[in-house]
């Protein structure tokens, strides 16, 4: 990891939220050992899942034919995906969901963690059989895939406790921000540093790294003064640095996370659809949230590509 200069006390401080391994970015590596929190999450019990015959029906025969789908995920996104205490095992609100999924559709999941930017290509060359990583559903990935909507999460911003450098999310100009490679919020920081230019101000220096991990610890190890993901990522990792982090306002920019599918795969898209809510109708949705801390990000209605 990134902070090997700083004291053994921000290092253990910092144990219970960077050492996971990867989810809207990451290196494939899988990354350190998960947090006791994560690992105690883990352990609590989602209910059966029962198949669904006429939602497995429309499955592509490609997909079902080893009895499991193959899921790309890149888990260094706590709690939404990262790595259990084994170093090995990938947990959280998305794993569990998609294996509710797959069980829906008779099927097991198998997720195998990615580099982010690499997950949607790697659905296209079909590496992948779904992409379950974070992703917001925008128009420009739904020109790549078929997005099927399951959460709603915005972004947020977080800096050391006490705000010692005065972030002010509103003018971040000349300020180090860090952020996820390849995620909507490095989109965001880059609008936000063409204003700040055009108006005469410095650009934002946006510092970019392929785990959010090290996005965490880039601003702990103050080579950053405030980061960017989203939502629940941030609120967990100002929960588990013990007071070393606190959020920046609200969050702002709220969308839905979709399931990345094949673009025009059949009714693959439509099964998948299906089995989220049905998930969400029975309650086993609810349960897999309420598990992770996850239920404000709660949707009642599955739609495919939904924003576009």
């Amino acid at each position: 990891m990134s902070a090997r200069s700083r004291s053994l006390s921000v290092t253990a401080a910092l144990a219970a939220v960077v050492l996971a391994g990867c989810g809207a970015g990451g290196n494939g590596s899988g990354g350190a050992p998960a947090t006791a929190a994560g690992a105690s999450a883990s352990s609590a019990a989602i209910p059966a899942v029962q198949k669904d015959a006429a939602l497995a029906a429309l499955v592509p025969a490609d997909v079902a034919a080893d009895g499991k789908i193959i899921v790309g995920s890149d888990a260094s996104y706590a709690p939404n995906e990262f790595v259990d205490a084994d170093g090995t095992t990938i947990i959280g609100m998305d794993v569990d969901l998609g294996k509710a999924v797959a069980q829906k559709l008779g099927l097991s999941a198998e997720f195998q963690n990615s580099a982010f930017d690499g997950i949607l290509p790697g659905i296209a060359s079909k590496k992948y059989e779904l992409g379950m990583s974070s992703f917001t559903d925008n128009a420009d990935r739904e020109k790549q895939v078929d997005m099927v909507t399951y959460f709603s999460a915005g972004t947020k911003g977080a800096t050391l406790s006490g705000n010692p450098d005065g972030i002010n999310m509103d003018d971040l100009c000349g300020k180090t921000v860090a952020a996820q490679r390849g995620t909507v919020q490095v989109d965001d920081l880059t609008a936000r540093s063409d204003t700040c230019t055009k108006a005469g101000k410095p650009a934002i220096n946006i510092s970019q790294f392929q785990a959010q991990t090290d996005v965490t610890l880039a601003l702990t190890a103050k080579r950053a003064q405030a980061m960017l993901a989203d939502s629940p990522v941030v609120d967990y990792a100002v929960a588990q640095t013990n007071g070393m982090l606190q959020a920046l306002g609200t969050a702002y920019d709220t969308a839905p996370y979709g399931i990345a599918v094949p673009k025009g795969d059949g009714k693959y898209a439509q099964a998948v659809q299906g089995a989220v809510q049905a998930l969400i109708t029975d309650g086993t949705y609810k349960a897999i949230l309420d598990k992770w801390s996850v239920a404000g990000g709660a949707i009642t209605t599955s739609k495919i590509n939904g924003a576009g």
